[in-house]
């Protein structure tokens, strides 16, 4: 048997850090092709089985389910990922032959587990690839919701949310656009070049092709392409990668050459550098940050981009606030949230939450909300935002707040890139615009 491929050795590493060590995918996944230097398209395709086989991973597991003779929960993780990843190339991936997605993953389970394993993986595997397509899926539960949850591969108690707010068909055209492939976007860093001559240098050096995109003036939608960190392009400063509704956040605060700002929640960095940007990298940013690696990134950012505008501090909002008491013509807070709005791009988050945690995460959001609004000074702006589509990290935090301070009065903007709801905030949705779920509100210090 010959070896297996690399990028299916990569991609089940990683993937196996993510079960047991509940590891970011992306962080893994970028460990490994960086560890076996991977070629451009063994590095493409161990990101597909990655982040394919997380975004569909009940599915895999409702369809392979009938073809073992031991319960899928009971199985040593590195099986399971070995079946659940080789289900996915099978089911998903028409152009990868079922014979080498299964000998490879043969040749990955042997040393993996107790004698046997090998000819376990290859008998459930064998049996699994027999199948049609019309026979794979099993009788579906009996639950219309719990069923439908199944099949799109979402957890139960999220389908049901988003059902009950916004109906069954948008909910699963939510659903369906959170298990697509994300486009990879990218910012022009236009402090060294136009969105154009971004475009065309990505053409010429990297073959790739690229697209505006519909509402952010700065943003390109590329090919997918491999590493964009590995790019002269990238190194040189000429870009940050970054979704469109993120970039979105940063217009928002409409910042000006010259203001004082402060990114009350700015690792990696971001926005941070967007804002620096849009202030033609003239006036002061202050970006805060209570870890000190994530902060590192910001520093590191900003100095590939060619920034000199920002400064770093290590802390929370609460903690450093006090030191710049009404001094902020603009104040960005982007809470940490439950990133359920980003499902597409980190698509292991939606096994590790739970309802609980979207109610659990207001008050954290209500404090570094209170803290950051002490530091902009009357007339200033104050942007909340989060990764979330969660009423109860946005409008909930956002209408506490306002209550709470009436000396901050709404304030949305009169023409946006993308118009903004009749209530004054901003929604991002990806079945409705093709970006990341973002949300956001801005606010106006009146006195």
């Amino acid at each position: 048997m010959s070896a297996p491929s690399p990028a299916r050795v990569s991609a089940a590493r990683a993937l196996q850090r993510v079960a047991d060590d509940d590891a970011f995918a992306d962080l893994a996944l970028d460990a490994e092709i960086t560890a076996r230097a991977l070629t451009t398209r063994d590095a493409g395709l161990a990101t597909e089985l990655v982040y394919g086989t997380l975004r569909w991973q009940r599915y895999l597991d409702w369809i392979l389910a009938p073809h073992s003779r031991r319960t899928l929960p009971s199985l040593d993780t590195r099986v399971l990922v070995l079946l659940r990843m080789t289900a996915y190339q099978l089911v998903f991936l028409e152009r990868i032959p079922s014979f080498a997605a299964v000998s490879d993953a043969v040749s990955l389970a042997k040393g993996r587990g107790k004698p046997g394993t090998p000819e376990f993986v290859n008998a459930v595997l064998r049996s699994f690839s027999r199948r049609g397509a019309r026979e794979r899926e099993p009788r579906p539960p009996d639950d219309a919701i719990d069923a439908l949850a199944v099949r799109l591969s979402f957890p139960t108690w999220l389908a049901a949310r988003w059902i009950e707010r916004y109906g069954a068909d948008e909910a699963t055209a939510l659903m369906r656009a959170m298990n697509d492939r994300p486009p990879m976007t990218v910012r022009a860093n236009t402090l060294r070049l136009t969105r154009e001559a971004l475009a065309q240098r990505l053409t010429r050096e990297e073959q790739l092709a690229g697209a505006p995109t519909a509402y952010a003036p700065e943003g390109l939608i590329l090919e997918h392409g491999g590493a964009p960190a590995g790019w002269p392009a990238f190194a040189e400063g000429t870009f940050a990668v970054q979704d469109e509704a993120s970039m979105l956040i940063g217009r928002l605060l409409d910042v000006q050459p010259g203001h004082v700002v402060v990114d009350a929640c700015a690792a990696p960095g971001t926005k941070t550098t967007h804002l620096a940007q849009l202030m033609e990298n003239r006036g002061r940013i202050v970006a805060f940050d209570p870890q000190p690696a994530r902060l590192a990134r910001v520093t590191e950012a900003a100095r590939r981009l060619g920034i000199t505008i920002v400064e770093t501090r290590e802390g929370t909002a609460e903690a450093l606030s006090g030191a710049m008491t009404a001094t902020c013509d603009g104040v960005l807070v982007d809470a940490p949230c439950s990133n359920l709005g980003v499902l597409r791009r980190n698509p292991e988050v939606k096994w590790r939450r739970e309802a609980a945690d979207v109610v659990g995460n207001a008050a954290r959001q209500r404090a570094i909300l209170a803290a950051a609004s002490g530091m902009v000074k009357p007339g200033g702006r104050l942007v909340y935002a989060t990764c979330s589509t969660e009423p109860e990290e946005n409008e909930a935090v956002a209408g506490a707040f306002r209550a709470a301070r009436p000396d901050f009065v709404l304030d949305p903007p009169a023409e946006f890139p993308l118009p903004l709801d009749a209530d004054g905030v901003l929604r991002c949705r990806p079945h409705r615009h093709g970006t990341d779920g973002f949300t956001a509100v801005r606010f106006r210090r009146v006195a």
